[in-house]
């Protein structure tokens, strides 16, 4: 009976190394306070476990709001730039924390510094989305909440994305945790991302 109990406790934790996701609740929606000024703080080690303080200098405000500038003309233009946005603070995080996320984390990686699952990758684009938005370089969406999908006994892991609202109404994820530090995010319609995230699939 004892044998059969430790091969059912294998299980769930099997199936969460495939999510890289380790959070207990994967709907982790508590973003960091505000940051300073030209601050954002990046989560890693999963579930934020370990934060380190990303200090822009004078020069990343510059590129920042150079690629963001290039997406004022509309919606679609500006998801192009925070794409870009999104990839470049990877790198500058990468940088501060002196280890590069080597993407799509699993449960092996909990705990390493640098490595993120999808809470850290979540927390940190939304709050890179809220600097931008708070310098006013984002004109075309709305910051929102993150969002989870996926229960297990749905056929999904758990799994966190940002999120942006268009003017339209439309919701769109930000979702940065399948590519390695500085790989573009996917950016899609929300209820397309929402129906994604089958075992095994991206």
């Amino acid at each position: 009976m004892r044998s059969s109990l430790r091969q059912l406790a294998v299980i769930p934790v099997a199936i969460f190394g495939l999510s890289g996701c380790l959070s207990e609740s994967s709907n982790y929606t508590a973003s960091l306070s505000a940051p300073p000024t030209e601050t954002v703080v990046a989560c890693h080690g999963f579930n934020c476990r370990m934060r380190t303080k990303v200090a822009f200098t004078i020069g990343d405000v510059a590129n920042l709001t150079s690629i963001m500038e290039k997406g004022a003309a509309s919606p679609d233009a500006e998801r192009a730039a925070v794409s870009k946005a999104v990839q470049y603070f990877e790198e500058r995080a990468a940088k501060a924390i002196g280890v590069r996320d080597e993407g799509k984390s699993d449960i092996t990686e909990s705990g390493r510094r640098g490595q993120m699952d999808c809470i850290d990758e979540s927390t940190n684009t939304r709050s890179l989305l809220v600097y931008l938005d708070s310098h006013k370089l984002v004109r075309h969406h709305k910051v929102l909440r993150n969002v989870s999908r996926g229960m297990l006994v749905d056929g999904r892991y758990p799994h966190s994305t940002a999120v942006l609202r268009d003017p339209a109404g439309q919701k769109w994820a930000v979702d940065s945790w399948y590519e390695p530090s500085g790989g573009a995010p996917d950016i899609m319609p929300l209820e397309a991302w929402l129906k994604r995230g089958v075992m095994g699939q991206r």
